[in-house]
């Protein structure tokens, strides 16, 4: 018999990817109480997959578009009111820097990091001297305050965004005035940071996934007891796990009734 060494509150979601698209939600299920990590990644793969009810059962002929993705929930804590989360936390910068010069020589700079708040300076050399780049980091991007060069002038042409991933996932637990139930739900860490939702706006949507229909008041929310925690993602694309049994195995996985990819 299998002992399990690990055990944790889980999620699996599956998202499909159409022609270059963003990925679209195609299943997704966990469970809030502890499971052994195998068995339960196991079970709740198929569950998600076959049994999510916002969706039918996902077919074998979209494996090659499909994504999974999935969640170990930790540190969980007891929040002070509903407001007391926090929706982004800041992974890294990618930061794509493109100078134009007088001597028409074009320069790409490629950097991807994590950069505090404040201002930070680049130095480099390249073809025709030395440049250097200041930049200003704020919550909500990168700005360029100087791009110099000894003796030839430079310009800016264009600065990527920050990536965010999502920090806190969300358990509301709340009696229903209407009826005197308890209703509950829960969002994993990315859902709010991937919707674009205000704190209030997750909390009102929280509500209606847990059923309530009525109308939604401060007074309700200041009731909601609210339970914050994090997550450990591990996303792969179909594309990499053929790739991988490729490898290890010496040929790709067949999947009866999908055309045959280039893994």
């Amino acid at each position: 018999m299998l002992r399990c060494s690990v055990v944790s509150p889980l999620f699996v979601t599956w998202k499909k990817v159409v022609n270059g698209g963003e990925p679209r939600l195609r299943g997704c299920i966990g469970t809030l109480e502890a499971r052994c990590l195998i068995n339960g990644f196991k079970d709740y793969a198929l569950t998600s997959a076959l049994k999510d009810r916002r969706f039918p059962p996902i077919q074998a002929r979209e494996l090659p578009s499909l994504e999974c993705t999935v969640s170990i929930l930790t540190d969980f804590e007891t929040a002070n009111n509903y407001l007391d989360w926090e929706i982004y936390k800041l992974v890294r910068h990618e930061i794509d820097i493109r100078i134009a010069c007088s001597s028409r020589i074009g320069l790409r700079i490629l950097r991807s990091e994590n950069l505090g708040i404040g201002t930070v300076e680049w130095e480099w050399e390249w073809k025709d001297g030395v440049y250097s780049v200041m930049l200003e980091v704020v919550k909500l991007g990168v700005f360029i305050r100087r791009v110099m060069k000894s003796r030839i002038s430079a310009s800016l042409w264009q600065l990527s965004k920050p990536v965010w991933v999502g920090t806190h996932g969300l358990i509301i637990e709340f009696t229903d005035p209407e009826y005197s139930t308890r209703r509950s739900a829960t969002y994993l860490p990315e859902v709010a940071a991937h919707e674009g939702w205000t704190k209030v706006e997750a909390i009102d949507s929280l509500m209606r996934k847990a059923g309530f229909s009525g109308p939604i008041t401060e007074s309700l929310r200041k009731r909601i007891r609210l339970t914050r925690y994090q997550s450990t993602l591990f996303a792969l694309h179909y594309s990499d796990y053929a790739s991988y049994v490729k490898t290890t195995r010496g040929a790709a996985p067949s999947i009866l009734g999908a055309k045959p990819g280039n893994y």
